[in-house]
């Protein structure tokens, strides 16, 4: 038995050195050979890892797959993660119908139009952040200076939460997607941002804005629906989700471009919004930065490939893995800008599929759009094996980025 249990991988599994932009080549031989195996974490739990596109597919939109952590054999990423989703449940974290009827609430200021809206607003952000950059000293960490500043500084403005306050909230969020942090660290970090939106939900129930907490508090705390406790719940969910995924595209997604100078220029040189929304696709499925899996546990039986998911067990959909399969996508190891990867499960698939999305979408291709173009010369100010890669983050990215002209 001891050595039937040491035959089976642990996960996460490292990145291959020099090789940042490449998923853990255990992964991917894991792909080549048993598309669906067990993995060991850290806790000695043994889910089934899936590494193939159309069966993560298939099992995200069952509904015999459930996102509750609470369930026994849900694959908890961290102990702090799973001590974090016990004190802090929202819908993300819950199945139908309890799931549909939260999201709902939110859903509205997400839409495609309603976004789309924004993009004026986001185009200013952007650009008045590169004047910033332009006018100051040289280099500069584009993290600090741009990568970070814009989804906040939208995601403050769609919540109705005061951009001053950026750094306290930026730096509980840190503490909560590091995979390092204590239980104990995690569960503090959260209840600051808790208590901190909880604060912002009262002043909109006496003062309502136009602002998603403000309806958040008069539609749905006023009526009963939500407790503050759940309003701020969510709030911390969006306000969380809203700044680091994108902040990390942005950075990571310039490093990836400036990696692939012909790539970058393909995007840099092009006059045609499309071809702006493909890489923006093409960035997102390249690098997959939720790159720990999305975590399930089955709720009946499943057949699928050549196994059997019993109910009870755990189940991680290697996305990182997915979005580099080759019979999904063709020659998947190359970045190319031209490339259709509508289709990629960056942000997932099925009913949890990222709510925030076409918010990502339109603020990605305002700054891709727009950065390379106002700097054409822009690069790297250090070498590659210099620039700190998160590979301890829940969300992959760069904590540094310098950058010169």
């Amino acid at each position: 038995m001891a050595n039937a249990s040491a035959e089976i991988p642990g996960f996460p599994m490292p990145r291959p050195a020099g090789c940042p932009f490449s998923p853990p080549a255990a992964v991917l031989a894991m792909q080549a050979a048993a598309p669906i195996a067990r993995v060991r974490l850290w806790d000695g739990s043994r889910p089934w890892l899936v590494t193939r596109y159309a069966e993560q597919r298939a099992l995200l939109g069952d509904p015999r797959i459930s996102h509750d952590p609470e369930r026994s054999g849900f694959p908890h990423n961290t102990l702090a993660a799973r001590e974090r989703e016990k004190s802090s449940q929202t819908f993300i974290n819950m199945d139908d119908p309890e799931h549909a009827r939260l999201r709902r609430m939110v859903t509205a200021r997400f839409t495609v139009k309603r976004v789309e809206a924004l993009r004026p607003a986001i185009q200013r952000i952007v650009d008045g952040l590169i004047d910033q950059m332009l006018a100051g000293p040289k280099p500069v960490d584009l993290v600090e200076a741009f990568a970070l500043p814009v989804p906040s500084l939208v995601i403050c403005e769609l919540l109705g939460v005061p951009y001053a306050d950026h750094d306290f909230f930026q730096a509980n969020s840190r503490i909560i997607v590091h995979r390092e942090s204590s239980p104990e660290a995690a569960r503090e970090a959260n209840g600051r941002l808790r208590g901190y939106l909880d604060g912002l939900i009262a002043e909109k129930l006496a003062t309502p804005g136009d602002d998603l907490l403000s309806r958040l508090a008069v539609e749905h705390v006023t009526s009963g629906e939500l407790t503050r406790r759940e309003a701020a719940n969510i709030g911390v969910l969006l306000l969380i989700a809203g700044h680091e995924t994108t902040a990390n595209m942005i950075a990571l997604g310039t490093l990836a471009l400036l990696e692939h100078p012909d790539q970058l220029a393909a995007l840099r040189d092009a006059d045609d919004p499309r071809l702006v929304a493909g890489a923006v696709e093409e960035l997102l499925r390249y690098l997959t930065i939720v790159h720990f899996g999305l975590r399930r546990v089955a709720l009946a039986d499943i057949e699928i490939g050549d196994q059997t998911i019993r109910a009870g067990d755990g189940v991680i959909i290697s996305t990182v893995a997915g979005n580099r399969d080759e019979q999904a996508f063709a020659d998947p190891e190359r970045l190319d800008v031209h490339r259709d990867a509508r289709r990629h499960v960056a942000f997932g698939f099925g009913v949890h599929q990222c709510l925030g999305q076409p918010l990502a979408r339109v603020e990605l291709q305002v700054v891709y759009g727009t950065l390379y173009r106002r700097i054409p010369s822009l690069r790297r100010a250090v070498d590659l094996d210099q620039i700190p890669f998160k590979d301890d983050g829940l969300v992959y990215g760069v904590y540094e980025l310098p950058v010169t002209w």
